[in-house]
C-alpha cells in the first residue's frame, strides 16, 4: 500500500503511525506488531461486546504490519472539556463511560488471526517494572545529583514497599492509559481509543489516569469533585481504601510517566513531552501531601531536592 496518497496524522508516544483515508484510519506497526494491531483488535472486541464506542477493524495486513479501523474525526474530550463552561459536566460523562468498563465481565475473545486473547492480569512485576522507567531514564539523565546508584537502591525500594500498600484486591477492566485524549467525541458520544496495553487491574488506576492527567491542568477542585462524584457513583463500602490505592497509584503512574518522558526525549528524540514533566511533579506533590503510606517518598523527595532537575 502506498501510504503516501492518505494525510499522515500527528503521532503519539508509541512506535505507531497512523494514516486518514476518505473515511478510515490506518495504523501501522513495524514494533509492537502484537500489541499495537492484534491486541488493539481484540481488547476492541471486549469493549464492543458491551456496548462500550470503540474502533471497529475494517480491514487488516498483519504481513504488511497494519490495520483498517475506524475514524472517529478529530475532537477528544481534552479539545471538550477546554471550551467547555461546565467542565465537571463533560468528566460526568466521561465517569460513565469509565463505570461502563469497569463492569464488564467478557474478557476472552479473539484477534483478527483467530487466535484466542484474554485479558492479562496487571500483575505487580508488571506495574512496578513500569515505574523503574523513572530510576532507569530519568535518574541517570539528571546531571545534578551524585551517587546516582545509592539512590536508585533506595527509592527501588520504597516503590515496591508502596505497591504493598495497595489494598484493594477487585479486579477490573483497566485501560491504562484512560485521559482525556483518548476518548474522542463523535456523534455526540465518547469513543475509547488506544486501549491496546489494557490489562485485569486495581479500579482506582483509571480514575487516577483520569483525573490526574499531565496532558490538561485542571483546578485542585475539579478534581476533588471529580473523585466524589466517581465515589457516589460505585457506592464504595471503603472509601478509605479506595482513595489510598488512587493516590499511591496515581503517584507510580505519574513516576513512570516522568520516566517515559525522558526516554522519549533521549532514545527517541521526542522532546515535545519534556514539557509536561513539572506538572507530573506537581501532581505527586499533591498526592503524597497527606497519605502516611506515601511519606516514605515524600521523605526521599525532600533529603534529595536534587532529584528534581529545575
Amino acid at each position: 500500500m502506498n501510504l503516501k496518497r492518505f494525510k499522515k496524522l500527528s503521532g503519539d508516544a508509541s512506535f505507531r503511525q497512523f494514516f486518514r483515508t476518505n473515511n478510515s484510519i490506518l495504523v501501522l506497526s513495524r514494533i509492537q506488531k502484537q500489541s499495537n494491531l492484534l491486541n488493539y483488535d481484540a481488547v476492541n472486541k471486549i469493549l464492543a461486546k458491551s456496548k462500550i464506542l470503540a474502533p471497529n477493524l475494517i480491514s487488516q495486513n498483519y504481513k504488511k504490519n497494519f490495520i483498517e479501523i475506524d475514524d472517529f474525526g478529530n475532537k477528544n474530550m481534552l479539545d471538550k472539556i477546554q471550551s467547555s463552561k461546565n467542565k465537571l459536566n463533560e468528566y460526568k460523562k466521561i465517569l460513565k463511560i469509565l463505570n461502563k468498563i469497569q463492569k464488564i465481565k467478557n474478557f476472552r475473545t479473539q484477534n483478527f488471526l483467530k487466535k484466542s486473547f484474554n485479558l492479562p492480569i496487571y500483575s505487580k512485576t508488571k506495574l512496578l517494572k513500569e515505574t523503574y522507567l523513572f530510576l532507569d531514564w530519568y535518574l541517570p539523565s539528571n546531571n545534578s545529583i551524585y551517587q546516582k546508584e545509592i539512590l536508585r537502591k533506595n527509592l527501588k525500594q520504597i516503590i515496591d514497599n508502596l505497591y504493598l500498600k495497595l489494598k484493594i484486591k477487585k479486579k477490573v477492566f483497566v485501560h491504562r492509559d484512560f485521559h482525556v485524549s483518548n476518548l474522542m467525541f463523535y456523534d455526540k458520544k465518547i469513543a475509547i481509543i488506544d486501549s491496546q496495553d489494557a490489562v485485569l487491574g486495581n479500579p482506582a488506576y483509571d480514575l487516577a489516569s483520569l483525573i490526574d492527567d499531565v496532558r490538561i491542568n485542571t483546578s485542585n477542585n475539579l478534581k476533588s469533585n471529580i473523585l466524589e462524584l466517581y465515589l457516589k457513583k460505585v457506592n464504595l463500602k471503603n472509601k478509605s481504601q479506595f482513595i489510598n490505592d488512587f493516590e499511591i497509584l496515581s503517584v507510580l503512574r505519574n513516576l513512570k510517566i516522568i520516566g517515559i518522558f525522558t526516554r522519549l526525549a533521549k532514545r527517541d528524540k521526542k522532546i515535545k513531552y519534556l514539557k509536561l514533566i513539572p506538572y507530573a511533579w506537581k501532581l505527586i506533590d499533591k498526592r503524597i501531601k497527606n497519605n502516611p503510606n506515601l511519606y516514605d517518598l515524600k521523605n526521599f523527595f525532600k533529603k534529595y531536592p536534587k532529584v528534581r532537575k529545575k
